[in-house]
């Protein structure tokens, strides 16, 4: 019998770089980092929020520079990888957050346009981030890359065309990046969050989120950014080496509700 392997499961002075890091789930995720010893770079498009999350976890004691990044802009990732892999010496982790919506039926006026924003700022954004980090991740000893999604793309929201796309683009992502990276040890997973208490779920009224929780998920109620986080980042582990491609809903059960 082979002795028992003690695996690490922390991300100290591991460098993570969060998109879409200035509110929800970034936010969150970015904080949870920080707070575990990681060397975070938190960006975002929003600078008046970024800043604020940067004063918040430098105020708990950790380690976070912000950048401003527009997920659109394909040099501007190459700039702001390159950035933070100087800072810090390193890129460990990525983290593919951003994200926004994108509702639009078929046969409503700019379908198309809110169709190509989805697919460029939730999907092609995702991989030209992976690939400016690659060579970085290549030298880490526990690369770790997480692309986050959506239970959009595990099911269909009326008039979410775009969204829906987007989001079950980068489940297939996921997956084709997990089967070319896997030989290289790094990791691919995807998380797909339900309803979340988020900026984007702020505008729906209160007693509108009871009931749809209610009626859809197993735990009745919606989840918080954290509870999205600490998912994200037990799949960052150095311990989490064997799970790769997973496609992990964090929604409350509303997956596996029939009724």
């Amino acid at each position: 019998m082979e002795p028992y392997k003690k695996l690490s499961r922390s991300v100290q002075d591991r460098a993570v770089l969060v998109t879409g890091a200035a509110s929800g789930m970034g936010r969150a995720t970015a904080h949870l980092f920080a707070q575990e010893g990681a060397m975070v770079a938190a960006t975002d498009i929003n600078e008046t929020g970024l800043r604020q999350v940067v004063d918040e976890i430098r105020a708990a004691g950790g380690t976070v520079e912000g950048w401003r990044l527009d997920v659109f802009d394909g040099d501007g990732i190459k700039r702001v990888v390159a950035e933070v892999a100087n800072r810090f010496g390193r890129l460990d982790i990525v983290i593919n957050n951003a994200g926004f919506m994108a509702f639009r039926k078929l046969d409503q006026d700019g379908f198309d346009e809110i169709w190509d924003k989805a697919l460029t700022g939730m999907l092609t954004a995702q991989q030209r981030l992976v690939r400016a980090a690659l060579p970085h991740l290549r030298r880490s000893d526990a690369a770790r890359i997480v692309n986050i999604a959506s239970t959009e793309g595990l099911g269909a929201t009326p008039g979410d065309a775009p969204y829906v796309a987007a989001k079950t683009g980068v489940i297939g992502l996921t997956r084709a990046l997990a089967v070319d990276l896997g030989p290289e040890g790094i990791t691919v997973n995807c998380i797909c969050p339900g309803p979340i208490r988020t900026g984007l779920t702020d505008s729906i009224a209160e007693d509108h989120k009871s009931i749809f929780a209610k009626r859809r998920t197993a735990i009745k109620r919606y989840g918080y950014p954290e509870e999205v986080a600490h998912i994200t980042f037990s799949l960052c582990l150095p311990a989490a080496s064997y799970i790769t491609g997973a496609v992990i809903p964090v929604d409350g059960g509303l997956t596996i509700r029939n009724a």
